[in-house]
């Protein structure tokens, strides 16, 4: 997270993307390019990439920063 000199959060928004199935794990780059492309009046400021495990299951996520442009 990107912050300002007096401390206030330099963005706007903030967008949760996040799959747990192998399936939706891979289509999740394409989510996120599919939201970029349809809001071309934010821009990203930041981005975060997790991903947790358990013995069963994966879960992948990617958390968008943005600030309208």
């Amino acid at each position: 997270m990107t912050l300002a000199r007096d401390g206030a959060n330099t963005f706007d928004g903030v967008i949760v993307f996040s799959a747990t199935l192998r399936r939706g794990r891979e289509e999740l780059g394409d989510r996120v390019t599919e939201w970029l492309n349809a809001h071309p009046e934010r821009a990203v400021v930041d981005a975060v990439v997790a991903l947790s495990s358990t013995r069963r299951f994966h879960c992948q996520t990617i958390v968008i920063f943005w600030r309208a442009r």
